[in-house]
């Protein structure tokens, strides 16, 4: 038996997207099990049938089963090599900073929740959005410049980009500022293998109309990316 990674949307679960970009990068097998957000069903207990906090994402391995994106990428870490950079300052920086994202970025994630089929236009930048802007251009600026890049902890993608590649999918949808540095960057991020896939069945999925209220709630539609038949009613 191998893993099974169970998931939400691609089109709107950012946490689910964080294990699943990393081990299709790092090229470790599994399977996937997408459950889908809905409005017509008690999604808690859909999703308390497989996951202990009633979340995605969730690994399971065997008669094992780990919950939480960061705990999820601990656990991969102690099994394969290449999660985390393999200097220990690089790697003590890489798990500071998805720490960081983990916990924090509290108005980007509310003002900009995460579609990759809508293009909008932000109605403006709050100071507590601007805030989190700031900061995620200075954290990507230190990690590309203390280690080289092209990636934030140096040459290879590890759990670190994984942990921000929601945050390049919401630059992309919303057409957030950046430094020209972090935007590309971002954009580096986007033609990963990974998140070409990803982004290609999100548009593949139908429109769910919870979601897609609160996106549309942020700014105004510029592009629905969708084919018609999946686009929002």
């Amino acid at each position: 038996m191998g893993y099974l990674l169970h998931i939400a949307n691609k089109n709107y679960s950012s946490w689910s997207l964080r294990p699943w970009a990393l081990m299709r990068e790092l090229g470790i097998p599994f399977d996937e099990m997408l459950t889908p957000f809905t409005d017509a069903e008690d999604n808690h207990a859909r999703f308390a049938a497989f996951s202990p906090n009633a979340k995605v994402p969730c690994l399971v391995d065997g008669e094992t089963t780990v919950w939480e994106s960061l705990s999820i990428i601990e656990y991969l870490a102690e099994r394969h090599p290449g999660v985390w950079p393999e200097s220990p300052q690089a790697r003590a920086w890489a798990r500071s900073a998805a720490a960081e994202m983990h916990a924090g970025f509290t108005a980007l994630r509310s003002r900009c929740p995460m579609n990759c089929a809508l293009v909008l236009r932000l109605a403006g930048i709050d100071a507590p959005l601007g805030a989190d802007l700031a900061r995620i251009d200075a954290l990507w600026r230190d990690g590309l410049e203390r280690f080289s890049g092209p990636f934030l902890a140096g040459s290879r993608f590890t759990a670190v980009d994984a942990f921000f590649a929601p945050v390049a999918l919401r630059w992309a949808g919303f057409g957030l500022p950046l430094s020209a540095q972090s935007a590309a960057y971002a954009e580096r991020l986007l033609a990963s293998a990974a998140l070409r896939e990803w982004r290609a069945a999100a548009l593949e999925e139908p429109a769910e109309a919870g979601h897609e209220a609160q996106a549309l709630a942020a700014g105004e539609l510029v592009e629905d990316l969708r084919a018609p038949a999946h686009a929002a009613r």
